[in-house]
């Protein structure tokens, strides 16, 4: 039997029909055809699925589709205005601090938690709040660079 679920995503009413037993990823992605959120690992280790609850930093493959009713979820496609990226998105290409693509959402997500909670962070602040996020390609140096200039960028 599936469950009617009502909750704003990205700023906008949204709503979908999940199994009880269907994770967050699974709806964003399979009902909703939202597929910027990726999945790496299924169980809470990569934080490729990270995704915004409520304001809180959440794996979404550890998240029922069902508990967001009536909650606030943000995603990766919501952080750019339009076509107009976000200073997140913009570092992190300008620092070259992706490349397969896979853990940036995740890493984006993060991110904007963390400004959000502390805009002028510092190196180990930025370490310790990305550790939940896995890398297998570009090293965690340039993602760390991307993070201190977007920091910068919305301070000014």
């Amino acid at each position: 039997m599936k469950v009617h679920v009502q909750f704003t995503l990205n700023g906008e009413p949204a709503e979908f029909l999940a199994e009880p037993r269907q994770t967050l990823l699974e709806c964003l992605r399979d009902n909703l055809n939202l597929t910027g959120t990726k999945e790496g690992c299924g169980d809470g280790n990569c934080g490729s699925c990270s995704v915004l609850l409520d304001g809180q930093l959440v794996t979404s493959c550890l998240v029922l589709g069902v508990e967001t009713q009536g909650q606030r979820v943000d995603t990766v496609e919501g952080i750019a205005k339009g076509s107009t990226l976000h200073p997140i998105q913009k570092a992190f290409i300008d620092h070259a601090a992706l490349q397969c693509g896979i853990c940036t959402p995740g890493f984006l997500m993060a991110t904007k938690a963390l400004l959000d909670h502390e805009p002028n962070p510092t190196e180990p602040q930025i370490r310790l709040w990305l550790a939940n996020n896995l890398c297998r390609c570009t090293g965690y140096d340039k993602i760390v660079r991307a993070v201190q200039a977007a920091a910068a960028e919305m301070r000014a």
